[in-house]
């Protein structure tokens, strides 16, 4: 029965009674917490959110990601939106849109990856990189190389090579190496599990314990109270050692259970065993009397009655003692983790309290961190990610990493650090993932761990693979190795700057944790049990205490920071723990296995959740909050603590440090610079030890591109170090601290192993094993020379003695042996021939004179004389493979491949040997650099010895000699160098030039130093006259020359070609040809690249080769288009024929040898190298096979060839073939080669002394010469002379250049003209008067003109212009007409540009080309807006007439036969010509499907047309439409095209004559003619009278009436106003009469014999009308809101179906459309503010001509956006191939397609065509050419 409870108590649901004060307060009374029911919430605070359950928590917590309340219900949210750029997962949360569908499950319930396109291709990696097998690309040097680069093993997979595991250790199949002992040890320790196959039972070692499952466990592990077997077999059979323990309220049965208190003495056996109850337990006697109600039944505070009896219990912070009656405080602060931070306890109760920048939250028991909502941030290998942990949002901050691993942020300076264990690199970056930069990057091997000073701002990290901690500045500068000594493979690292302590985790042979101050002092171990692989370490600093991970023992543990009161905290369900870091009350850890993030409680580890799963590779953790870098004393103050470099804080002070390898100057100063220090090589880098200070640590010195360094010297009077490296085949120097790094020598190298510095002279001296060469150079590369080049056999190290004057070097080839010579070369000498094997390094010993060396065969390292006598082992015993040598005081040092480490020893003794750096693999060369070298005084100092060039130390008696450089010869006095080569092979090798000279005996080549860069150097070819040599670069296209020093470079030529496969010069007639495969032309023109001429055009296939023979007037060249051949004419192209055309394959080389009157050339098809007479005849071959001979040539008795397969030059005899051998090999690239030999004379010139005769060009041809003109340009008929320019000639413009084609001649090739400045040319004209060219440039929006020669540039119009798309000279009243299409304007002006006026404005759409006819007085123009029409009207703009709109697609060009007196149009979007006649009758079809015409001209019975799909200009017979022909193919952004010629421009008008005495404007008309003025004054009086001149300007009106006009609205229905009836309205007649009037914009007509006052008359009447007018627009304008395009210029435009800057809103008009306008195009155009209009207009013409379906093509016009007009947009067409030209070449291919995809056009049919014209199809014999043949050549 339930007791009754007193009216002053509270009756509990279960029958409990307690007093009714408890009720309510907070604690759980009842124990079923029935007090604390349905009680009020308290009233929270304003600035406070009330939970469900009665909380109040800060505002600032709702919707924070924490669950505050207890109940979750602060958290009760909604989905926050996902930006534009974000995909939102089923689940609500948002991540980067360009994760959807990456192959990574980046939302937590995989939504991102569903219903995903199967067919994504997978990414195809590069040839230089490795693909991993879930897609990614890595570069492929990290293939096989030990590390798991791809994150999952895949590049060590399949490695035969894979460098094996080090002993003790197994390798997994993934490649992995695991310690030995973990074989078969039951755990699966491999990533691919390969360490638990093929087991018997496992064999444990003596320190473990076998499990019952055969699993090994650590020996200690067993009976620890710990299951660590999995099932509990090493928890059995274990003696009962000690108690355990029960909980603070539980009570230990003598069996060993626990149970609760108040169970005690309840009457029922809950032991088991009875030891709870009486007898056993000392319970009170039970009387039958006893009653709660008397005397509160004997308890001390709460007393109840179950089955009769009485039960004590205690208040909330109490616990009942053993008698049962008595309560006691329990001490709440004793239970760990029962506060979040801080706790007092206090009787029957206790406080928590939080550290600085925490706030408790309403439980009263955990603290919040105050701020920001915590990120996690970690490091996924390839990206950088941020995690929300509350909820699932998730965000990339850096990506396309490499594998980034290590990770730390800086807070307050919003910076992230990482390290890249492939790049071997720390990076940083800002927070928000911009500026990112390279802070260490040389030195590290595995920079595992990362730890940021915030306080002092220093970066601290630890490297497995140098097993050194080192610290930096946060910029990477003053980098010291901290610690090295003791220490295997440190990872993971933390730092504690409020204390100055840094913490570190080492997982070598003897796993620890570590403590010592920041500065490296005070270090001890603070855990070295129970670890294996330490790999996470943080320290949480409100809770004083550090976590670790451990991932063989799969647990995370804590202990305090002194290493004390260590706590496992889980050691359930962790796979592969890696990284960890706490916040607030909760771990969050990433795990390799699983490839999660998941957190847990840190005093419980309980609550365990998957953050975020499915990542790729979760390495790294970081929690990125304030609080984790909360403030703290900044020991180094203000000003670095006084330190010259490094201040580095410790427990209590600070240290002043230094960078690795600087002494101490004083206490708290550096030295600036090192004065001794051991200089080594290591391949990939070169690296110093410092002897100024003890620790030998070794540094990088800071280089770039370091691939394979071998040899070393220095010189410490610049601070030099030099090194040969030889994979790159180059000799560089830099200062020692890595600055001034630059290239000394890198040509003509194949293996440079050995260096040595001269330093007294500045010299360079190397060893080439690969040339078998011993060269010479100035220091700084300049004046290189071949000192030794027979009898060498792979020479190896070099010093010099310049003391003594001689270089002794190793050479170890089929007979090993150490020489030595003179420095100068002389004396050579072997000194050591016997008992070597592989003789490596080389060191003098100037004191004792004696010369050491290192054997890595016989394992020795010895002694001997400098003569080579008494020969003496030093060391023999313990060299496996010793490699570099360098002496340095009283001790040699060496390096050895195989021990991989740097040794020494006393140089005198060899003993007292000792190790200074091991671990180190691929050691090469090593010296001491010091600043003590001995001084000598030589010759050479005084003006370099009286030498031209080189002055060389030698032994005495001489003392020194000169020499040349490479190929030049010393002349007679011994001390003078030729001026250059007299006798050479020159050739080109696509990015350089180099000569051969054949005046030595030797072949060695040298770079020909012109200072600009080659992409493609093909033909070259010499001019031995004035020593120059030219080159034609296929690339750039363009023929250059310079003087064979390097000096004098110019281009010659660079317009008009393509591919320049051959080259000669002649230099007798001064003269240079070339061929074109591109042009299949060839050409001539004068040495400097004018007058050039079109010598053969006609049935070329593909010219290549081509050679002259000046005396005899021939030209022969070779051909290897589809029937390959070898043609010869004269050299002026005449008497052309064909000299050999079967078995001919692919021709390339080809020679004229005039003594022996034959040809020869080289066929690299039928591998065959030929000769045959000078006419084709006696034909033999002289060499066959040859593998692929490309570029051929002759000098005395022997042809010299190129092959490309060898990458060779090859040299035989002429007439034999025999005699074979190699001049140079291993040269990639070679192409066309020359010989020449300066010193023969050159032969006799046909033309003579005074260029026989000719005004231009004098050819030779056989019988004699011929004058010739350049290309296009007639001969006179006195067969001598030529004109300057073609009669007649096409100018058309192509955006970048405006070009002609003759038509004087048959040859139609177009020649550029030389105009400045040409970015996106679209209309042309010209004025014959003048000579003039005038175009419009709509990327610079101007009207230019310029000579007709390219010359005097200058802008006509410069301002207010937006898309001028047509142009027209009045030639008579030289007036210039243009359209605007992006103001929708018809503007003229003097051809100066001045008085300039707008003509019409009102009812033009898109108005395009334009055209005049001064003698009539009539004006034409096309409109292919909204409506397309073409109109007319007179000069003046009056009496304006629409002469064509039916049946009109998009008519773009536009001309006039002055003859016929017929309009000719194209249209590109009905695709044919058509025509008219002035007044638009007579319309008929001339030719009909043409594919994208623009613009046309007319010259006698031809039309021409440009073509904008076919890019080319056609023409047909302007009666009859037939005789269709393409006069000029391949051209690319072909635009305008007009005809000049003299019968063009012709007739007059009465504007011809003194301007008709206008004073400004003269517009002639089909009867008479009006004078108008400007619309801006400009100064001068205007009078529209002729012949008047008023006499000074009055007040105009301009501004009053340009308010009206823009004012004014014409609707569509309204007659345009002509200038006639536009008259000013404040003039008096008196004024008028007087001539006082200025008229601005009127023009005024002015026949013959009239008076004014009719005008006058005529005039008031007009006023009238105007006026009405106004108030009948004005009417109108209320009803229809019209369109302005720019109310200051006052312009009427209708609506429009294309966007101009508007201001106003654009209303559609809805006119029925005819059917083409189904084939439209959308476009949308930037406003003034450049923001986008939403809606989508249709237009016309061509911004896209599309397939038929209805598409979109959203906007290229960004390129330049609020810009109108066809021409600066890009023209999609409705063909299958589309050319889309970048508006004045602002994007190239790839941004023009980026951008079609980003906007994601429609256009069904486009391909995006290179920029660069199609080359027509070609052979694989180039690596520059298309497939013609089937062949292998290919692969060459």
């Amino acid at each position: 029965m339930l007791p009754t409870c007193s009216p002053l108590d509270f009756h509990c649901d279960n029958g409990k009674c307690i007093r009714r004060s408890w009720v309510c307060d907070g604690d759980n009374d009842c124990e079923d917490d029935s007090d604390e029911q349905d009680c009020p919430p308290r009233e929270c605070e304003e600035d406070e959110f009330s939970c469900q359950n009665g909380y109040c928590i800060r505002s600032l917590w709702h919707c924070d990601g924490d669950n505050d309340c207890g109940d979750n219900s602060d958290e009760q949210c909604d989905m926050r939106k996902c930006s534009e750029k974000e995909f939102r997962c089923s689940d609500g949360s948002c991540i980067a849109e360009h994760w959807f569908c990456d192959g990574d499950t980046d939302c937590k319930d995989g939504s991102d990856e569903e219903n995903c396109p199967s067919d994504v291709p997978a990414a195809t990696c590069s040839l230089e990189e490795f693909q991993c097998a879930y897609g990614r690309c890595i570069l492929d040097i990290y293939h096989c190389d030990g590390d798991d680069d791809c994150g999952d093993w895949s590049d060590e997979s399949d490695c035969s090579s894979h460098q094996p595991c080090r002993s003790g250790e197994f390798m997994c199949n993934s490649g992995l190496c695991i310690n030995a002992g973990w074989r078969c040890d039951g755990d699966f320790d491999c990533d691919d599990q390969s360490d638990e196959r093929n087991c018997t039972t496992s064999m444990c070692t003596a320190d473990q314990f076998r499990c019952k499952s055969g699993r090994c466990v650590r020996l200690s592990w067993r009976c620890d109270g710990e299951d660590d077997c999995s099932d509990n077999s090493d928890e059995e059979n274990c003696e009962n050692t000690g108690t355990p323990q029960c909980a603070p309220d539980q009570f230990l049965c003598e069996n060993g259970r626990c149970i609760g208190q108040r169970k005690l003495c309840n009457g029922a056996n809950d032991c088991g065993d009875g030891s709870d109850e009486s007898p056993h337990h000392n319970c009170r006697p039970r009387t039958g009397e006893e009653n709660c109600n008397i005397n509160n039944g004997g308890c001390t505070q709460k007393c109840q009655m179950v089955r009769g009896m009485v039960q004590c219990t205690c208040h909330t912070g109490y616990r009942l003692l053993e008698d049962g009656r008595s309560c006691q405080d329990v001490n709440e602060c004793a239970e760990e983790g029962y506060c979040s931070q801080g706790c007092t306890n206090s009787e029957g109760g206790f406080q928590c309290w939080c550290e600085q920048g925490y706030e408790l939250r309403p439980d009263k028991r955990s603290c919040k961190a105050l701020g920001p909502e915590p990120v996690l941030l970690f490091a996924n290998r390839i990206d950088i990610r941020q995690v929300l942990p509350h909820r699932s949002e998730y965000t990339l901050l850096l990506n396309n990493l490499e594998n980034a691993i290590a990770l730390d942020f800086h807070h307050s300076k919003e910076l992230v650090f990482w390290s890249d264990v492939t790049l071997d690199r720390i990076m940083r970056a800002n927070l928000n993932g911009s500026n990112v930069e390279e802070v260490v990057s040389t030195g590290l091997e595995s920079p595992g761990g990362l730890a940021v000073d915030w306080i002092h701002d220093k970066l601290y990290w630890t490297d497995s693979g140098t097993s050194r901690i080192e610290v930096a500045n946060l910029d990477g500068t003053h980098r010291k190795v901290l610690l090295w000594q003791n220490l295997e493979k440190p990872r993971a690292i933390a730092l504690h700057p409020m204390e100055g302590t840094i913490y570190w985790t080492d997982w070598g042979n003897t796993p620890r944790i570590e403590y010592s101050n920041m500065d490296g002092s005070n270090r001890r171990i603070i855990a070295d049990t129970h670890l294996f692989w330490p790999n996470g370490l943080t320290i949480d600093y409100a809770g004083h205490r550090m976590y670790w991970v451990d991932a063989k023992h799969h647990v995370i543990e804590r202990a305090d920071l002194d290493g004390r009161n260590r706590k496992a905290v889980i050691s359930q369900g962790l796979p592969h723990p890696f990284a960890i870091t706490v916040f607030e009350d909760s771990l969050y850890w990433t795990d390799w296995h699983t490839k999660s993030i998941n957190s847990a409680n840190k005093f419980t580890g309980k609550n365990q959740e998957i953050i975020r799963n499915k990542l790729h590779f979760p390495m790294d953790i970081h929690t990125l909050h304030p609080q984790r870098q909360p403030a703290g004393r900044n020991r180094c103050g203000p000003n670095n603590g006084g330190c010259t470099h490094l201040c580095l804080p410790s427990s209590k002070d600070y240290t002043c440090a230094c960078p690795t390898g600087f002494r101490k100057t004083s206490s708290r100063a550096c030295a600036q610079s090192l004065d001794k220090f051991l200089l080594f090589a290591r391949r990939m880098d070169i690296r110093r030890i410092s002897f100024d200070t003890d620790d030998l640590s070794d540094d990088v010195i800071p280089l770039a591109d370091v691939r394979s360094a071998v040899a070393l010297d220095w010189d410490s009077k610049d601070d030099y170090v030099y090194w040969t490296d030889v994979s790159t085949d180059s000799i560089s120097r830099a200062k020692w601290d890595g600055s001034s790094q630059e290239v000394v020598v890198d040509t003509s190298l194949e293996s440079p192993a050995g260096l040595a510095i001269d330093w007294v002279t500045n010299k360079l001296y190397w060893t080439d094993a690969g040339t078998d060469r011993i060269e010479v150079s100035n220091t700084d590369g300049t004046m290189r020379t071949v000192l030794i080049w027979e009898n060498l056999d792979r020479p190896r190290d070099i010093v010099v003695d310049p003391v003594g004057g001689f270089m002794y070097w190793t050479d170890w080839g089929a007979s090993p042996k150490i020489e030595r010579a003179g420095m100068d070369a002389s004396n050579r000498l072997v000194i050591i021939s016997s008992n070597l094997t592989w003789p490596n390094g080389l060191a003098i010993d100037y004191e004792s004179q004696r010369l050491y060396w290192a054997d890595a065969g016989m394992k020795t390292i010895e002694h001997a004389s400098l003569d080579g006598s008494s020969r003496k082992v030093l060391i023999g015993s313990n060299l496996p493979h010793p490699f570099g040598l360098t002496l340095y005081g009283e001790r040699i040092y060496w390096t050895d491949w195989q021990a991989k480490s740097i040794q020494s020893a006393d140089r005198r003794t060899g003993q007292a040997r000792e190790t200074l750096q091991d671990n180190l693999e691929n050691l090469m060369d090593i010296h001491v650099f010091h600043r003590h070298r001995p001084p000598v005084h030589t010759v050479c100092e005084v003006s370099n010895g009286g030498c031209s060039h080189l002055c060389l130390l030698a032994p005495l008696p001489k003392g020194y000699s000169c020499t040349c450089p490479t190929g030049i010869n010393l002349q007679s006095d011994g001390k003078t160098c030729s001026p250059g080569m007299t006798s050479f092979l020159i050739f080109a090798r696509r990015t350089d030039i180099r000569m051969v000279s054949l005046d030595i005996p030797y072949f060695a080549d040298v770079v020909v130093s012109v200072n600009v860069t080659m992409k493609n150097t093909i033909a070259v070819g010499v001019d031995p006259q004035e020593g120059k040599v030219y080159w034609s670069d296929s690339t750039l296209r363009k023929i250059s020359r310079a003087a064979l020093d390097g000096s004098q470079y110019e281009d010659i030529i660079t317009t008009g070609l393509l591919t320049t496969d051959g080259l000669a010069v002649d230099a007798i007639g001064r003269k240079i040809y070339w061929t074109d495969t591109g042009t299949n032309r060839i050409e001539v023109g004068n040495l400097d690249g004018s007058m050039r001429k079109v010598l053969v055009w006609q049935n070329l296939d593909s010219p290549r080769a081509i050679a002259l023979y000046h005396e005899m007037g021939y030209m022969y060249w070779t051909d290897w288009g589809e029937n390959a051949k070898l043609e010869r004419s004269g050299m002026d192209g005449s008497g052309r024929v064909v000299l050999i055309s079967n078995n001919l394959g692919w021709p390339n080389g080809l020679a004229v040898d005039k003594t022996g009157s034959q040809l020869l050339w080289a066929d690299a098809h039928t591998e065959r190298i030929e000769a045959a007479d000078l006419n084709g005849a006696n034909r033999h071959t002289l060499l066959s096979p040859v593998q692929h001979p490309y570029g051929l040539t002759l000098l005395d008795s022997y042809i010299y060839w190129t092959d490309w397969q060898t990458r060779s030059i090859h040299r035989a005899d002429k007439d034999t073939g025999a005699n074979v051998i190699l001049v140079r090999a291993n040269l990639p690239g070679l192409m066309d080669i020359q010989a020449v030999d300066r010193a023969r004379p050159l032969g006799f010139n046909k033309c003579g002394v005074h260029n026989g005769g000719c005004s231009h060009l004098c050819l030779p041809h056989p019988t004699g010469f011929s004058c010739a003109c350049p290309t296009g340009i007639q001969l006179k008929r006195d067969e001598q002379t030529c004109d300057s320019s073609p009669e007649t000639y096409l100018l058309f413009s192509s955006r970048a250049s405006i070009r002609r084609i003759s038509l004087d001649t048959s040859d139609h090739t177009d020649v550029h003209i030389p105009v400045p400045e040409l970015n996106n040319v679209i209309s042309l004209d010209y004025d014959s008067v003048d000579g003039k060219i005038y175009y419009t440039d709509v990327f610079l929006d101007v009207i230019r003109r310029s000579d007709l020669n390219g010359s005097n540039m200058e802008t006509v119009i410069g301002q207010g212009l937006k898309t001028t798309d047509g142009l027209a000279v009045d030639w008579v009243a030289r007036n210039l007409y243009w359209t605007d299409t992006g103001r929708n304007t018809i503007e003229v002006a003097r051809l100066d540009g001045s008085s300039r006026k707008v003509l019409i404005n009102n009812s033009l759409d898109e108005p395009r080309a334009i055209a005049v006819f001064p003698k009539k007085g009539y004006l034409f123009w096309t409109d292919w807006g909204h409506i397309a029409k073409i109109e007319r009207a007179n000069l003046d703009g009056s009496e304006r007439k629409i002469l064509i709109n039916t049946d009109l697609g998009w008519p773009n060009g536009l001309t006039l036969d002055y003859d016929t007196r017929r309009i000719y149009w194209v249209d590109a979007h009905l695709d044919r010509i058509e025509s008219c006649d002035l007044n638009g009758k007579l319309r008929q079809v001339l030719v009909s499907q043409v594919s994208h015409p623009f613009a046309l001209t007319q010259q006698d019975r031809w039309i021409y047309w440009t073509d904008w799909q076919t890019k080319s200009i056609q023409r047909v017979d302007k009666y009859s439409g037939r005789n269709k022909e393409t006069v000029l193919a391949n051209v690319e952004g072909l635009m305008d095209i007009i005809v000049v010629s003299p019968q063009r421009q012709t007739g007059t008008n009465a504007c011809g004559v003194n301007n008709g005495g206008c004073t400004h404007l003269c517009f002639a008309r089909a009867s008479d003619f009006v004078c108008a003025c400007p619309e801006e004054p400009d100064g001068r009086p205007c009078s529209t009278v002729p012949g008047v001149v008023p006499p000074g300007p009055e007040t105009t009106s301009v501004s009053g009436r340009s308010q009206t006009l823009s004012g004014r609205v014409t609707t569509s229905t309204t007659k345009p106003l002509t200038s006639l009836e536009r008259v000013e309205g404040n003039c008096s007649d008196k004024d008028a009469r007087r001539g006082l009037c200025s008229h601005d914009s009127e023009a005024v007509l002015a026949t013959v014999g009239e008076g004014l006052h009719v005008s006058y008359i005529i005039g008031g009447l007009l006023s009238i009308l105007f006026i009405l007018l106004l108030i009948a627009a004005l009417i109108i304008y209320r009803h229809n809101k019209s369109k302005f395009t720019d109310p200051g210029l006052g312009n009427l435009t209708y609506s429009n179906p294309s966007y101009r800057t508007s201001t106003q809103e654009v209303k559609i008009e809805t006119i029925p459309k005819p059917a083409m306008y189904n084939q439209l195009c959308y476009k949308k155009e930037a406003g003034p503010d450049h923001s986008y209009t939403k809606e989508k207009i249709k237009i016309v013409e061509g911004i896209c001509l599309l397939s038929s379906d209805d598409s979109e093509w959203d906007d290229l016009k960004q390129i330049r956006s609020s810009r109108g007009g066809i021409l600066r947009d890009h023209v999609c067409m409705k063909t299958d191939t589309v050319s889309i030209q970048a508006s004045s070449g602002s994007l190239d291919d790839t941004e023009t397609e980026q951008l079609l995809q980003e906007e994601q056009s429609e256009c069904s049919s486009v391909n995006t065509a290179a920029a660069t014209p199609e080359r027509r199809g070609s052979l694989p014999d180039t690596g520059w050419k298309h497939q013609r043949k089937p062949s292998t050549e290919s692969e060459v």
